[in-house]
């Protein structure tokens, strides 16, 4: 086992090559050993070069109103009136603390999607 950092794509691709020949090793073996330092590292690299945020707010709400098949009306709970809706989803008005709570607790969007913009 010749293990060392990753620093690039191709080293990276190298790894998963890797990974592949030794992913169904046997338990307390060294291939699985190897296995688990490979894991650790592409998982270091990509959290690195490829991090996944979170979508911003606007795009989290539009989402999960996909998923629920909810329509503008559906959010008057949550953020106001139907202009105050439109406003929000148009991003002429930005989230207050308040609206993010209640769409939190209502529609169960996760508060770093809500707070994305935020800083």
């Amino acid at each position: 086992m010749n293990i060392k950092p990753i620093r690039n794509d191709d080293e990276l691709k190298a790894a998963f090559q890797r990974l592949e020949m030794v992913f169904q090793a046997e338990p307390d073996t060294p291939e699985a050993d190897e296995m688990e330092v490979l894991v650790t590292l592409i998982e270091a690299y990509e959290n690195k070069h490829y991090a996944i945020t979170p979508p911003d707010a606007i795009e989290a709400i539009k989402f999960r109103m996909e998923q629920q098949n909810l329509n503008n009306r559906d959010l008057e709970a949550y953020i106001g009136s139907s202009g105050r809706v439109s406003e929000v989803l148009n991003r002429k008005r930005p989230l207050s603390l308040r609206m993010i709570k209640r769409l939190h607790d209502g529609l169960s969007i996760p508060y770093e999607s809500l707070l994305a913009d935020v800083g």
